[in-house]
């Protein structure tokens, strides 16, 4: 995207302060890192899409939504054309009516929501005070702390440090074969200890939990596919029985992968 295009796109969202600003092209997919004064509603559906901070990524599933309040640096990213995402940029002088409001957050999307978002199609660009649909648009926002009460919190943190980054890159690529400690730290010539302390003071997490994260990570954009069988997601993953996956999966999502992604 051209300079330019970014700087009109983001000056648009800021523009009206009192408004909801509704964009459902795919802007915001293709910004660098960048704040609004605005909250920011993301909508996903037909597959994942990351939303990328200063230190973690976070994974937003379909039939997920992100809120991102004012001032938190970001930029957001899919990596299926089948991907869609709704946009919606809200005012923000009543945020302090609640605290939902001032946290990132990552929420399934129940069916009265759903239908609230789909909606919003009829409309494109501001929408102040003064027009009719202004009362529907806040009351999408007043009804997001009662329905949004259970987080979708799976988190990658993210690094710079350069020890670290061929190694969590190799991870990726490879994490469907048996990966432990003792095999990374030999491929790349560091004590377990070593590099276990290294995970721990870069992104403050283990070895072992940062594995999980990249595996389940992967296996939700599988689910998301609907080409395999959750038995062919488990050991494409890594895992070594169907048990295990699933068990690795609810401890990070709190719901079983036969369940992850079926509509309320």
């Amino acid at each position: 995207m051209q300079n330019s295009n970014i700087e009109e796109y983001l000056h648009d969202i800021e523009m009206k302060p009192r408004s909801v600003f509704i964009v459902h092209e795919r802007m915001e997919r293709n910004l660098p890192l960048h704040t609004h004064s605005k909250g920011q509603f993301t909508y996903v559906d037909g597959g994942l899409a990351y939303i990328f901070m200063e230190d973690k990524t976070w994974v937003i599933p379909a039939r997920h939504y992100v809120w991102i309040p004012q001032g938190l640096p970001h930029f957001l990213k899919v990596r299926s054309s089948a991907t869609v995402t709704q946009n919606l940029y809200f005012y923000t002088e009543d945020d302090n009516n609640d605290p939902f409001y001032s946290k990132l957050g990552i929420y399934p999307v129940n069916n009265l929501l759903f239908e609230m978002i789909s909606f919003t199609e009829n409309w494109n660009g501001y929408i102040e005070k003064k027009d009719k649909a202004y009362v529907f648009m806040a009351a999408i926002k007043n009804i997001l702390p009662q329905l949004s009460t259970k987080s979708f919190s799976i988190a990658l943190p993210t690094t710079t440090n350069s020890k670290l980054r061929p190694i969590v890159l190799y991870m990726w690529q490879n994490f469907s074969d048996p990966i432990t400690l003792e095999n990374i730290s030999t491929r790349f010539g560091m004590g377990e200890r070593t590099l276990s302390r290294l995970f721990q003071s870069a992104m403050s997490v283990s070895f072992l939990q940062h594995l999980k994260l990249m595996r389940i990570t992967k296996a939700i954009e599988l689910i998301m596919q609907g080409d395999h069988t959750t038995t062919e997601i488990a050991y494409l993953t890594g895992y070594n029985s169907l048990a295990a996956f699933s068990k690795a999966f609810y401890q990070l999502t709190n719901i079983r992968p036969s369940d992850f992604g079926k509509q309320d």
